[in-house]
């Protein structure tokens, strides 16, 4: 894949993750919403590779540091959400199980981090977490299909989830 193609996608998924980071879905309880980057984000990975993803969710945090909608302390939770569920989905490949149990497996390193970081009750963070965990376990792996099949239709679907040509 030539540069220009390579830094369009990367970009292109920093502004999905980006964005997709600003918007909330209400849990069943208050304190229990969580960002709809979570799903997007496992399925960008199982869709487009460990590299390119963590790339984009490094561009995507620079991007809401810049615009002020992000602390640094939200980066730390993000991207250690990001290196748990992409490093599972690239040692275990974009297969039904890790895309299905990535996403919860970053929730809870991330709010493990959260936790140590403000010394709160580890447990409460990921009782509260859990509808989020839950609604990223169901959507990714269908949503991850579904990038599948949007990509066939653009530039990129030459490439692999490594980035290889196939």
């Amino acid at each position: 894949m030539n540069n220009t193609r390579e830094i369009t996608l990367i970009s292109l998924l920093a502004v999905i993750i980006a964005i997709s980071g600003s918007f909330k879905i209400p849990g069943p309880i208050p304190g229990t919403e969580f960002q709809l980057s979570a799903p997007i984000a496992v399925a960008i990975a199982a869709s487009f590779g460990f590299r390119r993803y963590i790339l984009a969710g490094i561009i995507a945090s620079a991007i809401t540091l810049v615009l002020g909608t992000h602390t640094i302390i939200n980066v730390i939770i993000a991207m250690t959400f990001r290196v748990v569920a992409g490093g599972i989905i690239h040692f275990f490949k974009p297969r039904l199980i890790p895309v299905i149990i990535a996403g919860p497996l970053g929730s809870i390193a991330a709010r493990i981090v959260l936790g140590l970081l403000f010394k709160n009750s580890i447990a409460v963070m990921l009782v509260a977490g859990l509808p989020g965990m839950i609604y990223t376990a169901i959507v990714a792996w269908p949503l991850s299909k579904l990038l599948n099949k949007i990509k066939e239709h653009t530039p990129w679907r030459e490439i692999s989830y490594e980035g290889r040509h196939v």
